[in-house]
């Protein structure tokens, strides 16, 4: 069968690898089409410098890489290679940034790519131009090149074409048609060609073809410089294209590759320069392409001075030529791929370099042929994951130019987004703020850290401080949260959590298909149940509260839950989905005297017989209506108590009130974090992503096969019997060391896994961290160690949870 009819729009280099996967895997009605001339089209493609690097702190970003390299290095065009693997070398020029080449060395250990960090005697040696006075060290990746990006397109669409595809250059789209909610038909100014399918893999022109549909594109195009010597002196007489590794000076936003006997010289570290879609010209009014605009030198001028600082030998050349090249940016510098959430089968597959462009082309065939990537874990790219501020147009240009600055700056993992801020608020943020709460940002929503009035609770602990890396954006104030509300009771905001809705009269028979727990109980209930894809992996792990018949509030972890729900909704009307995060909101009450501060205010019994663990009711906190549900992230007793956003204030300072004679605190995101990983609950995103399943991820036991179908039960019963990965709890003994997640682990001298989550926990005493490891090497005593920048941090494969194994605590 030659599968649906397919328009895939814009026949770039993502475009192209689109269309050989969906071929290689029988879908062959499929059509391509580029406003401009085959292979070079004018788009960003066709200026792009080809830099492949595939150092990235996102696992999957760094898989679509691994696999864009070994794909493109079986292209050719008549014998011309699409890839030259000269290896990629980034330098330090900085204490700081050595620092944080070990840091990167780190991510692509734990995901499998091979690197080494070398001395500057070595980065000489292998990129003679460098500076040997100026280089500190470096990282250097053998399988990182240089792809020919439009030799890579007319590979691609080659075989695709010789299996059936049609590739139509010069056809401008003017429109998208749709009939009934789905797409119809492009209309070309050659043309109208019937479609089931369309893919928007227009690249710069994206949010344009997007709006024909009326989807939001979060994308800004964005100039990047690049520009070519002349000869230079010192290598006059290369032959080959490229000799040496590309190179990237990242302190000073520069990175550099050959041409013969010229350098090409690439700068992140000018002001940003976006542009409006619309305002990009035509094929044919463009001078050179319409992804290219005229360089600005005066941009240039720092970037040239670096140059002849780092490389002497550019002494000797001149700039003989320069662009300002049209790239795409988006608010949180991952791509943008999947189905418009109004218009079926309108697909988009946006904000790719080159370097993750076959890697994305991939994931998107195997999601349109097989209804899931398996591949890859797309969570992180999926175009539904925004929440609907976040597709305000002055937040999307703010925050794209600010990833446009950051491209290479050493961020760290809990640093804050910076302006628009703050956006979302909580009704208790007055409140919050004068408790001195230092604030960080989770969903748009301010969130307390931690709480600088809480600086007294530090007389007589001993909280070890961890290194400077570590104790960015941390005080040991988190410390003494966290062993407060252990001993007492504390209050913690959490509103930014996702709050659904889900109504009417098939509620109840839509959530038991859609989960894997039962939620089919008495009003009242709540179960902690996932939600999974059809090859079986978990797509999040969520809370459902029976609170009606009818009527289930379902605790989410974001807008790609909302999506998944909506999606299958069924066709008859009788469910109903919302997001009703907005208007409410939530504090956590928790603490061995939780009972004593909330039961003098209420109306209801919240003895352990009158709500019991995982149930809910209805009740009045003094004048405050709230639903209130047994559960405890923190491990300790207590309740979640949410009301409506007017309602807010007045509950936390009901509460407040209440919890002063036990001697009651407000407790930060810092503390909830190590509470949370003393008692062993894992975080969607972190610990577990799509491509694990329940019985590695250690939550088997929220899956009761005996209930009936749901999505993803099938594929379920044969993965359950091999399980060859488990998420792993692993202790550190040393209080000073703390990690941050993502960092390798070794058996010996080999890497077997990385770490997840991670934090010191202050109960028990020593660090935690959660990683992926070989289902062999999880067992209890295994001594292990993770790799922290330059140290091996010894650790102990621990029994969880390390906190309450009894529950008493919880259920007391």
């Amino acid at each position: 069968m030659p599968g649906p009819r397919v328009v895939i729009i814009g026949a770039g280099v993502v475009g192209a690898a689109l269309a050989d996967e969906l071929s290689v895997r029988g879908w062959t009605e499929v059509t391509v089409v580029d406003q401009g001339p085959l292979p070079a089209t004018g788009g960003s493609t066709s200026h792009a410098p080809g830099l492949v690097f595939q150092t990235n702190s996102s696992k999957t970003m760094t898989e679509l890489a691994r696999y864009t390299v070994e794909k493109f290095r079986s292209l050719d065009v008549e014998g011309q290679p699409c890839y030259l693997p000269v290896g990629g070398l980034e330098i330090a020029t900085s204490p700081e940034r050595s620092a944080e080449l070990q840091r990167r060395h780190g991510w692509l250990t734990s995901w499998g790519i091979e690197s080494r960090l070398i001395g500057p005697d070595e980065c000489v040696e292998l990129h003679p131009l460098v500076n040997r006075e100026r280089v500190l060290g470096g990282l250097f990746i053998p399988t990182d090149g240089l792809a020919k990006a439009v030799l890579a397109v007319e590979a691609q669409l080659k075989a695709a074409q010789d299996r059936g595809v049609r590739a139509l250059a010069h056809h401008e789209v003017l429109d998208i048609r749709t009939e009934d909610g789905r797409v119809s038909a492009v209309v070309t100014d050659q043309g109208e060609i019937p479609a089931d399918i369309v893919v928007c893999c227009a690249g710069i022109w994206g949010p344009k073809i997007a709006r024909m549909v009326g989807m939001n594109l979060p994308l800004t195009p964005l100039a990047h410089q690049l520009a070519w010597t002349g000869p230079v002196p010192a290598i006059a007489g290369q032959t080959e294209e490229a000799a040496r590794p590309i190179l990237r000076h990242q302190d000073a936003d520069l990175y550099y590759r050959d041409r013969f006997d010229q350098l090409g010289i690439g700068h992140y570290g000018h002001r940003p320069m976006p542009i409006d879609p619309d305002d990009i010209l035509s094929v044919d009014a463009a001078e050179q392409m319409p992804s290219v605009l005229r360089f600005t030198e005066d941009d240039f001028a720092n970037a040239w001075t670096e140059t002849q600082n780092l490389l002497p030998a550019t002494k000797d050349a001149k700039v003989e030529e320069g662009i300002n090249g049209l790239f795409s940016f988006t608010t949180d510098g991952l791509p943008l791929l999947g189905e418009s959430p109004d218009v079926k089968g309108f697909w988009v597959a946006e904000a790719v370099w080159v370097t993750h462009s076959a890697g994305v082309g991939r994931a998107v065939a195997e999601w349109l042929v097989d209804g899931h990537c398996s591949s890859f874990d797309l969570h992180e790219c999926d175009v539904n994951r925004f929440e609907p501020h976040q597709l305000a147009p002055a937040y999307v240009l703010a925050r794209d130019c600010q990833n446009f600055a950051e491209v290479y700056d050493i961020l760290h993992p809990l640093q804050p987004a910076g302006a628009p801020r703050p956006l979302r608020t909580s009704p208790f943020h007055p409140r919050q703020q004068e408790l001195g709460g230092y604030f960080l940002e989770a969903h748009g929503w301010e969130r307390p850290q931690w709480y600088a009035t809480n600086e007294h609770l530090l007389a007589g602990r001993n909280i070890p401080t961890p290194d400077d890396w570590a104790a960015r954006y941390w005080s040991p104030i988190v410390g003494a949260e966290a062993q407060a509300t252990r001993e007492s009771v504390a209050l913690y905001d959490m509103t930014a959590l996702p709050r659904l809705e889900v109504t009417g009269r098939g509620a109840a028979a839509f959530l038991q298909s859609m989960t894997t727990a039962n939620v089919i109980k008495s009003v009242g209930s709540v179960t902690y149940s996932l939600m999974l894809d059809h090859d079986g992996g978990i797509r999040s792990d969520v809370t459902v509260a029976r609170l009606g018949r009818d009527r289930f509030q379902v605790g989410a972890n974001g807008n790609l839950d909302l999506d998944w729900l909506t999606r299958h909704l069924p066709e008859d009307g009788s469910v109903q989905v919302r997001d009703v995060t907005a208007g409410t909101c939530c504090i956590g009450l928790w603490g061995p005297n939780a009972r004593e501060v909330l039961q003098p205010l209420a109306d209801k019994d919240f003895s352990s017989k009158g709500l019991r663990y995982f149930r809910a009711q209805h009740a009045h906190i003094g004048s405050v209506p709230v639903t209130a549900m047994r559960l405890s992230y923190v491990g300790e007793l207590g309740w979640e108590l949410y009301t409506t956003a007017d309602m807010g204030l007045k509950l936390w300072d009901t509460l407040w009130e209440a919890a002063r004679p036990y001697c009651g605190i407000a407790g930060g995101r810092g503390a909830f974090n190590s509470l949370r990983l003393e008692k062993g609950y894992r975080a969607f995103g972190t610990d577990m992503t799509y491509e694990h399943d329940p019985y590695e991820a250690g939550v088997g036991f929220a899956v009761k096969m005996d209930k009936g179908d749901f999505i993803g039960r099938a594929a379920l019963e044969r993965r359950a019997a091999d399980v060859r990965r488990r998420l792993t709890c692993l202790t550190i003994d040393d209080p000073l060391s703390v990690v941050m997640g993502k960092e390798p682990v070794y058996d010996g001298d080999r890497p077997v896994g990385y770490v997840t989550s991670a934090a010191f926990g202050y109960t028990i005493g020593k660090g935690i961290a959660y990683a992926w490891l070989p289902a062999e090497l999880a067992t209890t005593g295994r001594a292990l160690t993770i790799g922290y920048f330059d140290q091996r941090i010894p650790a102990v494969v621990a029994e969880e949870p390390l906190f309450d194994p009894t529950m008493q605590r919880l259920r007391g």
